[in-house]
């Protein structure tokens, strides 16, 4: 039997000079490119232990190389798909999309770089869709580090919660949870975690 579930990871492959360009001035150029490898690798094995405990499909969106060199640095036991073209919300929109076109009945999707996240907080984020329509992680910064959502509210006009949004900034969260309310959806908030962006944030880095 297929899973019903799925977790879409957005990363980036990590070359020297093109990735984490925030952390350049404080790491340099292959010193931000290793920390997002290290990042990424942090938050997959979290995704598969919940993947061993519950029948999640894992599938990872990438931007950079390409599907081979993603499986030499990931593993082969997930599905790799390129993020697509547009802004962070398009590119959302289509994994999700895909996601709910393919039989998918709950989704989550998160990113790379949240040092704090655990197994328990995704497997959280799947439990509550039995009751909310949409979660979200919110990150300090004023965005969010995850979004979970269920076939019925997709259907019921889910995906606009991506649209017109002002990516990149501290008032993401915010326009969010508003479009939450416009369209009539509940909302579970999961715990608040940093993600790391800019050099003041490398003290939150923990792993080795």
């Amino acid at each position: 039997m297929q899973p019903t579930e799925r977790l879409i990871l957005f990363t980036r492959y990590p070359e020297a000079g093109v990735t984490k360009t925030r952390l350049i001035p404080a790491l340099g150029p292959v010193g931000a490119a290793d920390l997002q490898r290290r990042m990424t690798a942090h938050v997959l094995t979290r995704a598969e232990a919940l993947a061993r405990s519950r029948a999640v499909a894992i599938e990872v969106r990438f931007e950079g190389g390409n599907e081979d060199r993603m499986r030499a640095w990931l593993g082969g036991g997930h599905r790799y798909r390129r993020q697509g073209g547009g802004d962070i919300g398009e590119r959302m929109r289509l994994a999700l999309t895909d996601a709910f076109n393919e039989g998918i009945e709950r989704a989550v999707l998160i990113g790379s770089d949240i040092p704090g996240i655990t197994t328990d907080l995704m497997a959280n984020a799947f439990d509550r869709m039995a009751k909310d329509d949409i979660v979200l992680g919110p990150a300090v910064d004023g965005g969010y580090y995850l979004i979970g959502l269920g076939r019925p509210a997709w259907d019921r006009g889910g995906e606009n919660l991506l649209r017109d949004i002002p990516w990149g900034g501290e008032k993401v969260l915010a326009a969010t949870r508003a479009k939450i309310g416009a369209l009539g959806f509940n909302v579970f908030l999961l715990d608040t975690l940093a993600d790391i962006d800019r050099p003041e944030d490398l003290a939150l880095w923990g792993p080795s």
